[in-house]
């Protein structure tokens, strides 16, 4: 299952054979430009031991995390994908644009039918105007609790980083680890209408770290490094249902990307992380052998009013040590970071860290890599994502709220997968009994969202989309509610990039606040937090044609409906149309 430790003095040469690939990549030849990567993805069961609980697993190519998967841009990628478990499964290439390949995306029903046990389907897309560190997971149930792993894009041949070329690269994939089977954990949260049970364990490349009980050095993840040097580390959130803090003790770093999107440079010691976001960093190490350790460590933000894995998951930073040194590493000091207390409803300094750390993100803004902010929108939309609360059945009894059960919407509306995939019936112009185009563009009921809840908190059920003309300029201010509980929610939009332009606390208003929407550089994202109480607002050009999943990359709050979909019509031109879908898709 891979190893513990990490030497990035051998950085591609040590890891699995997929990153022997890049190390390949990076020595070819010159005269390659662009060309087409072939990976086999095969989904299956394997044994793992975590906590001292062995388990099966649902994993590719038997490794936990999966393998990376190592692309430069402009690439174009066919990923084979092999089911052979007994759960239906999709992969999602989390911030791939996908332009007009929106057949590969990979959302379970949105975009595609299942793969079902013993058969394949081969995702193919091209990687266009992207580079960075993304990420792949399954998109069906919680399955991507073990089925993830990291999308590697390198500049084009002859091209450099916007920053002074580390001295190597590691990815770091933070997880989330449960002793049971997730899928009974969520099949019972559904059951009975309460709250999951949490996790057992974070976890950093697969590894829960040296800080949990029955969690041997074995199970801790080791970054050895060299002194003086600079490291670009690939941080990827791939865990379920938290928002994480992420620190290096005595050692501080420099973000200069998140979401394969180039930022102005932002030092810190402390950054913060939702599930579906990834953020690169240049860590340059101490000058001299420094006689101790330090743990690289993340635990939870938590913004809602249930339970909690408040853990910390830990590796451990290494420096080689020098040929005369006489200390073992065993007799090293270890330093320990400090990480923001994990509760914001109790601590505000928290939630003010969060807001803070969010708002001072900014786009590169260069000339090579500018930030088209739309700076005028046609399309605005005002979105409440919350908590709510469905009816319990007869006869039964229910965990939820007040008996009932937990819910979560948009505008209300808790959105119901169907059971055939929308993009095919959009496609085969065959909607009728499958979805409905009337999603609400504001609340059908406005009320103090973040001020004292209504009484009758009860959602809407539906599959109901927006439909956007192509390359529409839109905005969408995502607005938290108190309903239930206020919480944060990362909202993940895809088959498109959008700029962060505002947030805030309390109730957004439309007279006061766009006058203070940054449109010059705001962050770009595939994934951003709606603050806890606040709002957040978006614009992005609907430039994608096809069926577009939008929601709470939380995943419980995914499950109970914070959900929707965009259909973006096609445009004029022969390249701005979505192409008919591969023979192999999948049927339901």
């Amino acid at each position: 299952m891979g190893t513990s430790s990490y030497d990035v003095l051998h950085y591609l040469p040590s890891m699995t054979a997929l990153f022997f690939g890049l190390y390949t990549i990076m020595m070819m030849p010159e005269l390659v430009t662009c060309r087409t990567r072939h990976y086999t993805f095969n989904i299956r069961n394997q044994t793992v031991t975590r906590l001292c609980h062995t388990k099966t697993i649902i994993c590719v190519n038997n490794k936990f995390p999966g393998p990376p998967l190592i692309a430069r841009e402009g690439d174009r990628v066919i990923v084979k994908v092999v089911n052979h478990v007994s759960n239906n499964i999709t992969i999602h290439w989390h911030g791939i644009r996908q332009l007009t390949s929106g057949w590969a995306d990979g959302p379970a029903y949105v975009t595609q039918c299942p793969i079902q046990t013993g058969q394949s389907y081969s995702y193919n897309f091209t990687i266009t105007g992207q580079r960075g560190t993304l990420l792949w997971h399954a998109h069906i149930s919680w399955l991507r609790s073990t089925v993830y792993g990291p999308i590697i894009i390198l500049p084009k041949r002859n091209e450099s980083y916007p920053f002074a070329k580390p001295y190597k690269e590691v990815p770091i994939i933070l997880g989330e680890w449960f002793n049971v089977d997730p899928e009974a954990v969520i099949n019972q949260a559904l059951q009975t209408g309460g709250g999951p049970n949490v996790s057992d364990a974070y976890t950093i490349n697969g590894f829960p770290g040296p800080l949990y009980n029955c969690s041997s050095s074995n199970d801790t993840f080791k970054l050895r490094v060299k002194p003086g040097k600079t490291y670009l580390l690939r941080l990827i959130n791939a865990a379920l249902n938290d928002e994480l803090f992420f620190s290096i003790a005595n050692h501080s770093f420099t973000i200069v990307e998140v979401d394969a999107s180039y930022t102005k440079p932002y030092q810190t010691t402390t950054l913060l992380i939702t599930p579906g976001q990834t953020t690169n960093i240049l860590l340059t190490t101490k000058p001299y052998y420094p006689n101790a350790t330090f743990l690289i460590a993340a635990s939870p933000y938590f913004t809602g009013s249930g339970t909690l894995d408040n853990t910390t998951t830990a590796a451990i930073l290494q420096y080689h040590r020098p040929p005369n040194s006489t200390t073992s590493t065993q007799n090293l000091t270890t330093y320990k970071p400090s990480l923001p207390p994990f509760n914001a409803t109790k601590f505000v300094n928290v939630t003010q860290f969060v807001a803070n750390f969010t708002s001072s993100l900014r786009s590169l803004n260069s000339a090579k890599f500018p930030a088209n902010v739309p700076k005028t929108v046609e399309k605005k939309f005002l979105f409440t994502v919350g908590l709510g609360t469905s009816p319990c059945p007869k006869n039964t009894t229910c965990q939820g709220p007040n008996g009932q059960k937990f819910a979560a919407s948009i505008n209300n509306v808790s959105f119901a997968l169907p059971s055939m995939a929308l993009l095919q019936s959009y496609f085969n112009k065959k909607s009728v009994g499958v979805y409905t185009s009337d999603f609400p563009a504001n609340p059908v009921q406005p009320f103090n969202y973040t001020g004292t809840p209504p009484n009758n908190t009860m959602v809407s059920n539906g599959t109901r989309l927006v439909v956007l003309g192509f390359n529409a300029s839109v905005e969408v201010v995502m607005q938290d509610t108190s309903i239930v509980s206020a919480e944060s929610h990362p909202l993940h939009l895809h088959g498109f990039n959008f700029f962060v332009v505002g947030q805030g606390f309390g109730n957004f208003d439309p007279n006061k606040d766009p006058a203070k929407f940054n449109l010059v550089d705001p962050v770009e994202r595939n994934t951003a937090g709606v603050p806890s109480g606040g709002w957040l607002a978006i614009r992005f050009f609907a430039d994608n044609p096809g069926v577009w999943f939008m929601h709470c990359h939380l995943d419980i709050h995914t499950s109970w409906g914070l959900r929707m979909a965009w259909i973006v019509l096609d445009g004029p031109n022969p390249n701005q149309k979505l192409p008919p879908p591969p023979s192999d898709l999948p049927k339901c």
